[in-house]
């Protein structure tokens, strides 16, 4: 088995065509399906069904696509790793966060790691935590700063952030000093897509509460839920940090119970981290200490894994 195979396999199985995939490798066609056929020889078991050119991946197949990506990456990984032992001048790393992340502190983490490591390539992802962490495990991503109930047993996570829940409305609405959860029984929720992290949570304390929430929009990323909220469709929950710099919300705390979430950075557990990716850890750390000791973390957040 080499790696030119595992390539030529992976292209095949991402466009489910050998005349696009040997597009993809810049080889010629011919060369790619006796590469394959080599690789299915050698393990004993067809990779695909080729039945009328309809290409699809039989179970061998489908067991074989995430350890040849992970194989794929590694080499990647290793590639720059060795190329590191330079310095820190050039190199790339892979990091993922949640959106209510991205829209906040992540931007300045980003700004000062450039600043610092101008010659680093960055590769940002923004996604769900459950994404992200298929991203991890695959080696698609170095690090991903994510919701650390999401995590899984094969990841390393280090606490970053504990953040409150809040009721998000339009900054005109006024909640009172806290909201009980059963008081959502009469508003109408705006809610996030299906897969977001935040609709599982406040689905199921809903439910724990009692009731099943009515929606008046859903489907939604971060930015336009919290849109949704400021034109007066309804309520959301959300993560304190995301209502900074939005002057047209209020949040108002959750009690009984109080809800929050930790934020936590996660790495594989089965592969060294390379020095640019220590490197964007270091300066993720250095920032988040930084606005702790400056207080310039929002109220409702704070600094955990010390």
């Amino acid at each position: 088995m080499t790696l030119q195979q595992l390539l030529y396999f992976l292209a095949v199985a991402e466009t489910r065509h050998f005349t696009r995939a040997a597009e993809r490798t810049y080889v010629a066609q011919p060369s790619l399906s006796k590469q394959v056929r080599a690789l299915e020889d050698e393990l004993g078991a067809p990779l695909f069904s080729r039945a009328r050119g309809n290409v699809t991946l039989t179970p061998a197949g489908e067991a074989l696509l995430p350890i040849a990506r992970r194989i794929v990456a590694d080499v990647d990984t290793a590639r720059l790793e060795v190329a590191e032992l330079v310095g820190l001048r050039r190199g790339r790393v892979r990091v993922g966060a949640t959106p209510s992340l991205c829209v906040t502190v992540f931007a300045d983490v980003l700004h000062r790691f450039h600043r610092e490591y101008p010659g680093i390539e960055l590769v940002v992802e923004e996604s769900g935590s459950k994404d992200l962490v298929r991203a991890l495990t695959h080696g698609e991503l170095d690090l991903a700063v994510l919701i650390a109930a999401g995590a899984e047993a094969a990841l390393t996570t280090v606490p970053l952030l504990r953040e409150r829940l809040v009721v998000a409305a339009p900054a005109r609405v006024d909640l009172g000093a806290a909201v009980r959860l059963e008081e959502l029984r009469d508003r109408p929720l705006v809610m996030f897509r299906e897969g977001y992290d935040l609709r599982d949570v406040t689905l199921q304390a809903c439910r724990a509460a009692g009731f099943t929430p009515v929606f008046a929009a859903q489907g939604g990323e971060m930015d336009a839920v919290l849109r949704f909220v400021e034109v007066g469709l309804g309520v959301a929950v959300v993560p304190t940090l995301v209502l900074t710099g939005r002057p047209a919300l209020r949040g108002t705390p959750l009690t009984a119970p109080e809800m929050t979430r930790t934020i936590a950075l996660a790495q594989r557990s089965d592969v060294a981290p390379t020095n640019a990716a220590r490197a964007f850890r270091d300066t993720l750390r250095a920032h988040l200490d930084d606005l702790h000791r400056d207080g310039g973390l929002p109220a409702g957040v704070e600094l955990v894994g010390r």
